[in-house]
């Protein structure tokens, strides 16, 4: 059996990062083992329920953290680890580096609260590689309007939130260099997603 392998993406809404889970998907399979795709918040039928409400719904900066570390929980102990312990390979749009970026950095959660969640929910288990795509704040927004959609409370957030979410994100790269990979995510799909299949193969050679 093969080990498996979790993998996170993550990046300020407009990044892109989700226009690569596919393609990454792929690359993995391509060596010839399971992989599992999923979300966070989300990945469950209780995490997906969840996700409408943090998504949606306005709450206070303690109380959205509260929630996205209980769909969390749920997603590890019901996706995540029994995948993990088959073999598989977990690919994971956002994971905790999210809940420390938007909640922490974001909001101003304090981050001693955001440390006993974590060590609550996963004191073992952390992303093997997260692949963290940056963007300046004001060219995501741009993707973001292009696209068209309904935006949820997140993507209404002004600029000087995303900043903050985004110098988060980086501290956080700077703080675990050899698991946080950081992807320049301006540029062309074609162009990023070349940088992500460098990082993917040295990440895991």
């Amino acid at each position: 059996m093969t080990t498996g392998r979790f993998i996170s993406l993550e990046g300020i809404d407009g990044a892109g990062k989700s226009s690569h889970l596919d393609s990454l998907a792929g690359a993995i399979r391509a060596r010839g083992v399971e992989v599992v795709v999923t979300r966070e918040p989300g990945g469950t039928p209780l995490g997906e329920k969840l996700r409408a409400l943090v998504l949606r719904e306005p709450m206070e900066g303690t109380t959205e953290a509260l929630l996205m570390f209980a769909a969390r929980r749920e997603h590890l102990v019901r996706v995540i680890e029994p995948a993990l312990a088959r073999g598989a390979w977990v690919l994971s749009d956002r994971f905790s580096d999210a809940t420390f970026a938007y909640q922490c950095g974001g909001r101003g959660l304090d981050r001693g609260v955001f440390a006993a969640l974590q060590s609550l929910v996963h004191p073992n288990r952390s992303p093997d590689a997260t692949f963290l795509f940056d963007l300046d704040p004001d060219v995501a927004l741009e993707r973001q309007r292009a696209q068209g959609r309904d935006p949820d409370k997140f993507e209404r957030e002004a600029a000087a939130f995303f900043r903050r979410v985004r110098e988060a994100y980086l501290e956080r790269a700077c703080e675990e260099p050899s698991r946080v990979r950081v992807i320049d995510a301006s540029g062309s799909l074609e162009d990023v997603r070349a940088r992500l299949a460098l990082a993917f193969a040295q990440a895991f050679p």
